[in-house]
Order: structure tokens, then sequence, then C-alpha cells
């Protein structure tokens, strides 16, 4: 989306909160909630996180998927083990972000789903109050399904 626009209409914040309002809205009753709450929370954190250690890295910037994860990793791991000490509370973050960068738990899939989910929502919201088209931003945000 245009930097402008994000800057102004976007924050961590608001893509947090609507997630977890998304996952508290579910009725699949096989899904842990809270689970998936604690997993959003901490999934933005990491991507705060991320951007404080290494910038808000976009595929335009020619970074390799396998970089890019070991980018995060770092920043994730610094933040648990530096700046939280290896604490419990810092454990229990870091086991929820592991288990979403997994991606094998009904958990994490449920909420890598929200998360585009969200994303097509809040982009949908800005092509109707600026009118653009958002069209290859939809096109970027869809999994890429290898058959």
């Amino acid at each position: 989306m245009p930097a402008r626009l994000t800057r102004v209409s976007d924050s961590i914040s608001d893509h947090t909160y609507r997630m977890a309002m998304l996952a508290m809205c579910t009725s699949d009753s096989t899904f842990d909630v809270s689970k998936c709450v604690m997993m959003d929370v901490v999934l933005k954190r990491k991507i705060s996180t991320d951007d404080m250690a290494v910038g808000d890295i976009t595929p335009r910037e020619g970074i390799s998927k396998q970089e890019k994860q070991r980018l995060e990793a770092e920043a994730m791991h610094n933040f648990v083990h530096d700046m939280l000490h290896g604490s419990p509370a810092a454990l229990r973050i870091e086991a929820l972000w592991n288990e979403h960068e997994e991606g094998e738990m009904n958990e994490a899939k449920f909420v890598k789903d929200l998360d585009r989910l969200e994303m097509a929502l809040q982009a949908r919201e800005y092509e109707t109050a600026h009118a653009l088209d958002l069209y290859p931003f939809f096109d970027s945000s869809l999994p890429i399904c290898v058959i």
C-alpha cells in the first residue's frame, strides 16, 4: 500500500486489535482462541522488534526469504534473551513465535490466515476511502500454492 496512506491509517496496534477480535469471533471450538490471540500479539511484537532491529524488509529489497528469516530469528533471539533475559515469560513468547513460524499447528495456520484476511480487509477500506486500485496488493497477499 502507498506509504503515505499506511503512515496515517495503519498501525501495528490497529492490526493486532482487529486480528484479536477476528480470532475471538471464530465458532470453531477446535482452536485454542487464547493461544491464537497471544500468538497474534507475539507476531506483531516480532514485527515491531524486527523493524527496530533490521527494518521493514519488503520483497523489493531483494533479500532472500532465507536471509529475511535469519534476520528475524536473530532479532527475536536478541529480544527474548538479551532484552528479556530469557525469563519464563520471554521463553513463552519465543515458543509462540517459533510455533507460528513453523506453521504446523492449527492455531498457527489460523493466525496466518487471519493476518491475510485482515490485511485484505484493510486494503479494501483504503481502496474505498481513497479511490485507489489495490488489486496488485490483493494478489501479493494470497498464499502461493505449489501443486
